[in-house]
């Protein structure tokens, strides 16, 4: 397990922790940081700035609360690429689709009525086989198929951003078993280490569906910087893990311990958490 000074001796930045009162206070700060910052980039001259966004319960109502604000109008869009942190491998109509469900809360609003491009979402793939196939693959085909895919998005990857590519923001939530993106406590894929493996499929997940696509940690500690959104009781447990319990310095919080996957959460430049009073209570 890394500690602080080791993380940072990796090029990695410490964590900001910004404690709000609610829910409602981090959804509504972490819209307004992104919109500001993606303002922010633009009027410094930077042509194309690369998001991965998240799903999950908090990343979904983020989604819903950028479409809200007023600052949404003053975001060139058409310079925004959209990205996945992970996916659900299931039909591309499927509800459980993290790509389906941001195009409800935000995305087709971003294309109907801001100006950006359908050739800038890149959604992971979705499993196209029949429902027949799906329910009589055997464990191994399941294996192939969910890494062919990972495969395609790496490849995407590569062709849009160039040999060694990287996001300017990626946000993550937290899961209740402290998992981000869908790298889950006790599979192996949290410690895939290899630099050149920037996506990787999962299966056998905990949480349903049992088939996903994720970033792998190499990819995401690219990042230029992480952010990562958590609110609410049951997410306390996971945080106490990472940031320390209440009456303990932040540096008692844990680095890069696979048992606690969002431990691994960083950003080159900057890593910051928003995360309200309840799943992670005042020092």
């Amino acid at each position: 397990m890394a500690d602080l000074h080791e993380q940072m001796s990796r090029g990695l930045a410490a964590r900001e922790v910004i404690r709000l009162t609610d829910q409602k206070a981090v959804l509504f700060a972490a819209c307004q940081m992104l919109l500001l910052r993606l303002c922010e980039l633009q009027s410094r001259g930077q042509q194309r700035i690369d998001l991965a966004v998240t799903g999950g319960s908090d990343g979904i109502a983020m989604l819903r609360e950028i479409g809200l604000n007023p600052l949404v109008s003053s975001v060139d869009w058409s310079r925004v690429h959209f990205w996945w942190g992970d996916e659900r491998f299931v039909p591309a109509e499927s509800p459980d689709r993290n790509a389906l469900q941001a195009r409800q809360a935000l995305l087709e609003t971003l294309i109907r009525h801001h100006g950006l491009p359908e050739k800038n979402i890149h959604e992971m793939p979705a499993d196209t086989r029949t429902v027949v196939q799906i329910s009589n693959a055997t464990e191994a085909e399941n294996r192939k198929e969910v890494q062919v895919a990972a495969d395609r998005y790496q490849a995407e990857l590569v062709q849009e951003m160039g040999e060694n590519p990287h996001f300017d923001i990626a946000w993550f939530g937290v899961g209740p078993d402290a998992h981000f993106a869908s790298l889950m406590p006790g599979l192996p894929q949290i410690s895939f280490t290899d630099p050149h493996q920037l996506v990787c499929g999962v299966t056998g997940s905990p949480n349903e569906p049992p088939l996903r696509i994720s970033l792998t940690v190499p990819m995401i500690q690219r990042s230029t910087e992480t952010w990562v959104i958590a609110s609410g009781e049951r997410k306390k447990a996971a945080l106490q893990k990472v940031l320390g319990a209440p009456g303990t310095s932040i540096r008692d919080g844990v680095f890069d311990d696979p048992s606690v996957p969002v431990s691994f959460a960083a950003g080159r430049a900057r890593t910051v958490w928003l995360v309200d009073r309840v799943c992670a209570p005042l020092k």
